[in-house]
């Protein structure tokens, strides 16, 4: 049986990327539940403030209110109105702000600043064009400059998952492994700490390759190269697997990860890795 869908509202003062983010993180949690998340952002005054909780429907829809205001009396306002409207409410900044309150012995200032160019900022943006200049193995770095290489076959999700870990400040090149073709030389070269295989069950990526093929206008090309043949998946797999067990990398399953999930899976899986062949005084190869 369905269940109905979830209205969160981000009820914020700047943009509302700061409480999207946790929204998303928190909804992660509960993905068998259809939430859907609604932004308010900028709401400097009352009548703002009041529209936006017009347009929530919490008779007809499950709703949550997830915000970040500074303004003390706008914020007093949002809890007050969540109250009134029987909503539950998270207040994500207070209790941050709290917590500096009792350490710094002061009051926060209740200033709406920007914080979207943080000191990663310029960090995010150069892996992010490095995941773009080094995607699906067009290499226009040496993979020694990577914080991370990902391969494994085709449509197992390495383009959008290097770009999303570029996102969050990791440099990323990945490298379709295709039978009969060799890898490329630096493959071999790279500190094998940075390497991770991708993987994915072999029905989901017959569906995930017709859909594709039928989306380029080819509904027989992939059927007579073996692109969508099951069988021949199967073994373009397990050659695959060999090579990425030569290389001694861990391999992870995509079939069912969100790529949220993905990533943070592979940033653990990497930064163990490093921190051990840098304990035993190797280089991880």
């Amino acid at each position: 049986m369905a269940r109905p869908p979830i209205e969160l509202h981000i009820i914020a003062d700047s943009t509302g990327d700061t409480a999207a983010r946790v929204a998303r993180a928190a909804s992660a949690q509960f993905h068998e539940h259809d939430i859907r998340i609604v932004r308010h952002p900028r709401q400097t005054s009352l009548d703002g403030l009041h529209d936006s909780f017009a347009r929530m429907r919490p008779d007809q829809v499950r709703t949550v209110v997830f915000s970040t205001v500074v303004d003390e009396s706008l914020r007093q306002r949002v809890t007050q109105l969540c109250e009134e409207q029987g909503v539950p409410h998270a207040d994500l900044l207070e209790t941050a702000v709290s917590a500096l309150t009792s350490v710094t012995g002061q009051d926060p200032e209740r200033v709406v600043r920007p914080v979207g160019v943080g000191e990663d900022y310029f960090k995010r943006v150069a892996a992010m064009e490095f995941a773009i200049a080094n995607d699906d193995g067009n290499l226009s770095n040496h993979l020694r400059e990577a914080d991370i290489v990902l391969i494994g076959v085709s449509r197992t999700g390495k383009t959008p998952l290097s770009m999303y870990l570029g996102y969050l400040g990791y440099r990323t090149a990945n490298i379709p492994l295709v039978p009969g073709i060799a890898p490329p030389e630096q493959l071999f070269d790279v500190q094998r700490w940075k390497i991770v295989g991708l993987t994915i069950d072999p029905e989901r990526l017959q569906q995930i390759r017709g859909r594709r093929v039928r989306a380029m206008g080819s509904s027989t090309q992939g059927q007579r190269d073996g692109y969508t043949d099951l069988v021949k998946i199967f073994d373009e797999l397990d050659e695959v697997a060999q090579l990425q067990r030569s290389l001694g990398c861990p391999v992870i399953e995509t079939t069912d990860l969100a790529l949220e999930e993905a990533a943070g899976r592979v940033i653990e899986v990497v930064q163990r890795r490093r921190e051990a062949a840098s304990g035993g005084g190797r280089d991880g190869r």
